[in-house]
């Protein structure tokens, strides 16, 4: 049974009950699980695998390193990581059964199923010992976390010393015009391609709001520092649409 705790959280633009979140976001990603690598390369013209690409050159996966993929939905990041090393090993996990079910499905999941690990459940209490992992990654999934510091302090008890976690996240863009232009486009765009295409619109308005909702990139460095990670950097990618932000525990 869930515990209430009276505080409340952001649920794109509403205020909804803490203990409410996880519920609606595990419905919206339940929702679009079918469609959503369909959705990730209309809605960002397939520069989000530019993104991860980048990604992969900053972590430089290493040969028999063990990776774990938060939020890993579909496998995107640990196929990546997994054919630039090819004797690591990555645990792919999600808070939705539906999206690692659709990762399966996919080509390289077969190619790589030896080496591949698919688990589900909750990023603010991760079911491994601590010091299990080289590497922590989470893709454009810490926004939709209820408490990201219980998030963040999770990954650091789990990376063994010397690991590494990295994120890649939206983020916000220094310029105001081109701010400005980016919501333009993501509100009354990026919904209607949700419409059309996963036939569900709220659940991308949701996740055009969350973006607005998460913190900007010094921000969110800061709360890696509070977590304990030392050497904490970020580097903005397409002028601050997203953001790769990198730290390690020493």
């Amino acid at each position: 049974m869930t515990q209430e705790t009276g505080r409340t959280t952001h649920f794109g633009y509403q205020d909804i009950p803490e203990e409410e979140k996880a519920g609606r976001v595990h419905g919206v990603f339940s929702s679009v699980a079918s469609k959503y690598d369909v959705m990730n390369d209309a809605m960002s013209m397939g520069i989000h695998r530019v993104w991860k690409d980048a990604m992969m050159d900053w972590l430089a996966p290493r040969p028999g390193q063990k990776l774990l993929d938060v939020a890993g939905g579909t496998g995107d990041i640990s196929f990546r990581f997994l054919d630039r090393a090819p004797t690591a090993h990555a645990t792919v996990f999600d808070m939705t059964q539906g999206m690692l079910e659709a990762g399966r499905t996919r080509a390289e999941a077969e190619n790589m199923a030896d080496r591949l690990d698919w688990v589900a459940g909750d990023a603010m209490k991760l079911p491994f010992e601590s010091g299990t992992f080289d590497v922590y990654t989470i893709s454009f999934g810490i926004r939709n976390v209820t408490r990201i510091h219980e998030a963040l302090s999770e990954a650091y008890r789990v990376l063994r010393p010397g690991g590494r976690i990295m994120v890649l996240e939206f983020s916000q863009l220094p310029n105001p015009l081109m701010q400005k232009a980016y919501d333009l486009y993501s509100f009354n765009v990026i919904p209607r391609m949700g419409e059309m295409i996963a036939g569900d619109r709220d659940s991308y308005q949701y996740l055009v709001e969350s973006i607005r909702q998460f913190p900007d990139q010094d921000r969110f460095a800061g709360m890696m520092v509070d977590a304990g990670f030392g050497n904490v950097k970020y580097r903005n990618l397409s002028f601050g649409i997203a953001a790769l932000h990198s730290g390690w525990k020493l």
